[in-house]
């Protein structure tokens, strides 16, 4: 059968004096060691940033240079417009062949 947890009090209790009995286990770094660390992860962090900014830079060089980024425009050919002019003038002279007819 399931075991009975207990009061949820006792329970959360138990959980803090756990965690409080954790932290007293912990190795804590001294002053001096944190600020070491501190200043290799935000040299670390700095090169990366510089680093990573060169080489997107670099890579929207090369793609400039080959025309990566060249917008090239497109026409409708003759045909085609000339299909789209001949189909808006049909709808047109419906629409006045129907109006003259209503009214």
């Amino acid at each position: 059968m399931a075991e009975k947890k207990g009061n949820i009090f006792k329970r959360i209790g138990k959980a803090f004096s756990d965690v409080i009995a954790e932290l007293k286990r912990v190795t804590w770094p001294t002053k001096e060691k944190l600020a070491k660390t501190s200043a290799v992860v935000l040299l670390v962090i700095v090169f990366f940033a510089v680093y990573l900014t060169i080489i997107g830079s670099g890579g929207r060089w090369v793609l400039d240079k080959i025309g990566f980024y060249n917008i090239v425009e497109t026409t409708a050919t003759t045909a085609e417009s000339g299909e789209t002019t001949a189909a808006s003038e049909t709808t047109a002279a419906s629409e006045t062949t129907t109006e003259s007819t209503a009214g």
